[in-house]
């Protein structure tokens, strides 16, 4: 390295190919989506979803508008954890500690509140065959709201240090740019993709209930640097908050789970979910007695998980 410029990089890569795919075909179809929530686990609440949906569409089941609700509750809430932590790390490695202090702090609140909603912090089983493992109920969405009324100002203020501080700006700013060509070239999607002028989110592209009630907006950058996906990153937990709003006024009654059957040997489906990362994506097949021939997890970062 000569300053900030890395001259060269030797990649040691780790291990890419962990058992994963075998060991959903060890497993009940009708369980597999335990496994899916923990094939990336900061994503547990996307992959789960995208287990679901591929086995609820090979399954014929229809979901309840409260399941959906809950699903888009839970995906959001994971969204604005992680922007919380990654917000945070930038920080610190822009060497700005008291940037990683206040982002852990508001994680850990968040975190607390979705315990207290839905009895896990980070919603590992919240996303079951046919809608959720719980419901949530008046003093769990109390709570979620009022952590959010705490949250959204004091995001605010770090934006606001953030875009003053010096140190912080200088160290963001130009670096690791991808220029939108590049971006194409690249296949960019998600976050990183959107702060090179990839304007792609399924929630909005490809949207599943209940998103096209919500109407959630496309947060953007042309830049393509740190300084672009910083930005991405502060527009995208403000709106995850706004979508958590507008979910917890309007949550439908009903039930939150329905019945789902076996499908037929052979069946195969398809999953595709916006995680925070970026697209989902699980396929499934069905094998023999409600068991799973294959089940492939892709990840946005373009791992397998095999």
């Amino acid at each position: 390295m000569v300053g900030e410029k890395v001259l060269r990089l030797e990649e040691r890569l780790g291990y890419a190919h962990k058992g994963i795919e075998q060991r959903f075909t060890q497993l009940p179809i009708l369980e597999g989506h335990r496994l899916a929530a923990r094939v990336s686990g900061d994503s547990a609440v996307a992959f789960s979803w995208a287990y679901c949906q591929a086995l609820e569409g090979m399954a014929g089941t229809s979901l309840p508008p409260r399941a959906a609700w809950l699903r888009a509750l839970g995906l959001e809430l994971e969204r604005v954890a992680n922007h919380l932590g990654d917000l945070g790390a930038l920080g610190n490695d822009a060497g700005f500690a008291l940037g990683l202090a206040q982002f852990s702090r508001l994680k850990e609140y968040l975190l607390r509140a979705t315990h207290e909603a839905f009895g896990s912090r980070y919603l590992l089983d919240l996303v079951v065959p046919g809608g959720t493992s719980r419901d949530l109920s008046a003093d769990g969405a109390r709570g979620l709201a009022n952590c959010l009324q705490l949250l959204l100002p004091e995001v605010s203020r770090l934006r606001t240090i953030y875009d003053e501080h010096e140190g912080v700006r200088d160290r963001f700013t130009g670096a690791g740019a991808v220029t939108p060509e590049l971006a194409v070239r690249l296949g960019l999607t998600g976050l990183a993709g959107r702060a090179s002028a990839q304007a792609f989110d399924l929630r909005i592209d490809l949207p599943c209930e209940p998103y096209p009630a919500l109407a959630p907006a496309i947060c953007g950058r042309s830049e393509g640097d740190v300084a672009a996906r910083v930005a991405i990153r502060f527009d995208e937990l403000a709106e995850s908050c706004r979508l958590i709003y507008q979910l917890l006024g309007i949550l439908p009654p009903g039930p939150h789970r329905a019945t789902v059957c076996v499908p037929a040997e052979g069946s195969i489906g398809a999953g595709l979910i916006e995680g925070w990362r970026g697209p989902v994506m699980v396929v499934l097949e069905a094998g023999p007695d409600g068991t799973i021939h294959r089940c492939h997890p892709h990840d946005p970062r373009g791992k397998t998980g095999r």
